[in-house]
């Protein structure tokens, strides 16, 4: 980490001047989202589980999963804040939140999205991703072997509306607005 801060000023000197994001799991250590702390402009960082036994089952034993994450995402929140955007709607600072819904809940939506609302500005951008897909071994757990449902979707996304959260991916509110019209039909 240290080389990449430290190229990373030598090109500011030198008249870098584009937004600089940092895409994560978000399972990072507190010490190095504060060390980026002036650099990154744009923080993008998923939320997978609120669970530390879902996080240590399905990702490698990290039980501490949803606790680091949390404080890493309060972190960035805290650097760059609520997402700004140009004239043309291109990012330029602040945090962007993805959360990819998971079969039988198992990412935890629901204290996902009322974390969000409790410990952010319910007008942080949250990304809930519909795109769960079975891979790798995946197949190995009969929890997740499957994609999801348009059921388990709106639901989180009406939990995401229920908790007030005011900032959703305009993709995702699209796919649910495409879903209930579907259903409703």
């Amino acid at each position: 980490m240290p080389n990449i801060i430290n190229a990373t000023r030598i090109a500011l000197k030198k008249g870098l001047r584009l937004p600089l994001v940092y895409n994560t799991s978000g399972y990072e250590s507190l010490e190095i989202v504060k060390l980026l702390d002036g650099i990154v402009d744009i923080y993008m960082p998923d939320m997978k589980y609120t669970d530390g036994d879902q996080a240590a089952k399905y990702s490698a034993g990290a039980s501490d999963y949803p606790e680091m994450t949390k404080k890493a995402i309060t972190e960035m929140n805290r650097q760059v804040g609520e997402l700004t955007n140009d004239e043309n709607k291109i990012a330029l600072r602040g945090l962007i939140i993805r959360h990819l819904v998971m079969p039988n809940r198992v990412a935890g939506t629901e204290k996902f999205v009322k974390w969000v609302a409790k410990a952010l500005p319910k007008s942080t951008y949250v990304n809930i991703m519909p795109q769960y897909r079975v891979e790798y071994k995946a197949y190995e757990y009969p929890q997740i072997s499957r994609g999801i449902t348009v059921q388990e979707f709106l639901e989180a996304i009406e939990w995401a509306e229920k908790y007030g959260l005011t900032n959703l991916d305009p993709k995702s509110v699209a796919v649910a607005d495409f879903y209930r019209r579907r259903r409703s039909s």
